[in-house]
């Protein structure tokens, strides 16, 4: 497989987050801060917490996702964060992009393989086997499966709450970019493909569908990369910054709230900027296998200790 990279494409955003605390001692945790790995950079980021508070941070060193916490008092709590990232994307030809077979899959890949809440895979397996099991492993097959979601799936603003599954999705036809997401990440855990559920914003979105707003994709383990898909293709997948990751939305959501708090307003902005020698790269829909993550490294399984432990359960 060939892997290259790609021009630096550098983007900036803006989060505000506004709420209303009505009981003194609310908790809050939110993933709005980009991760950071080898292909996105972080080049400037600014935090302002009103009025001021003391918070922590907690990075997952699995998933680069950085979770910020704190306890608010009783009025007024604003969460402002403005980020410029360089995006170096790998990018490859699809159809030299393989499936990685199970026993040489990163031992933190592996939980990506299963279902999950919200994204039953173990129901859809037999659709997923007749309609998509036929079909070469790789790349190619995780195209088809996107590009079927976004056929057969209509994206209806307003038609999700936040209990509805893949399989929910998968009867009713209809859904925002979280179902969309879940339903395709079900179908590839189905035929053994690890899945992951990633949060970022919606850059490239058609207006008619609001203004800017959180978005949900996939990225899928293929080879030895995490690959960008976005089977509601409302945005751009060059121009997603990656937030948080997990196995479906119940780990990635970018506000949990522990108290007696009202949410009030919500603002985002995303755009690409010139980059550190003035030149702008604005994201471009293509045909390549694009990744910004190259993968976990050094955390293979050892056989010598699989086969001692097999024996010693044999004996016993």
């Amino acid at each position: 497989m060939n892997i290259n990279s790609g021009a630096v494409t550098r983007m900036g955003y803006s989060v505000e987050l506004t709420y209303r605390v009505n009981r003194s001692g609310a908790d809050f945790l939110f993933n709005v801060q980009a991760a950071s790995t080898g292909r996105q950079r972080i080049v400037r980021e600014c935090l302002e917490i009103g009025p001021s508070q003391s918070y922590q941070e907690y990075v997952d060193q699995g998933s680069s996702t950085r979770l910020l916490r704190l306890r608010a008092d009783s009025g007024a709590l604003i969460v402002r964060y403005d980020c410029e990232v360089d995006l170096e994307h790998a990018w490859a030809d699809p159809g030299t992009v393989t499936q990685t077979w199970i026993g040489n899959l990163p031992g933190e890949v592996l939980p990506f393989l299963y279902p999950s809440r919200y994204c039953e895979s173990d129901r859809l397996s037999e659709f997923a086997h007749q309609r998509f099991g036929t079909l070469p492993q790789g790349y190619v097959r995780a195209q088809t499966i996107c590009d079927w979601v976004r056929h057969h799936v209509v994206f209806t603003v307003g038609s999700s709450g936040g209990c509805r599954t893949a399989v929910d999705t998968f009867a009713s036809r209809q859904g925002v970019c979280r179902d969309f997401a879940h339903l395709m990440i079900a179908l590839c855990r189905a035929l053994n493909i690890p899945a992951r559920f990633v949060t970022g914003f919606d850059y490239g979105a058609d207006p008619d569908l609001g203004p800017t707003d959180f978005h949900a994709y996939v990225e899928l383990y293929l080879g030895d990369h995490w690959y960008l898909f976005d089977p509601s293709g409302t945005a751009i997948p060059m121009g997603l910054v990656r937030l948080a990751s997990g196995r479906d939305a119940s780990d990635c959501a970018y506000a949990t709230i522990f108290g007696d708090v009202t949410p009030l307003s919500r603002w985002l902005t995303v755009e690409p900027l010139a980059g550190r020698h003035g030149q702008l790269n604005i994201p471009r829909r293509c045909e390549l296998a694009l990744s910004t993550d190259d993968g976990p490294v050094g955390s293979a399984f050892s056989p010598a200790r699989v086969a001692s432990s097999m024996s010693n359960a044999a004996v016993g």
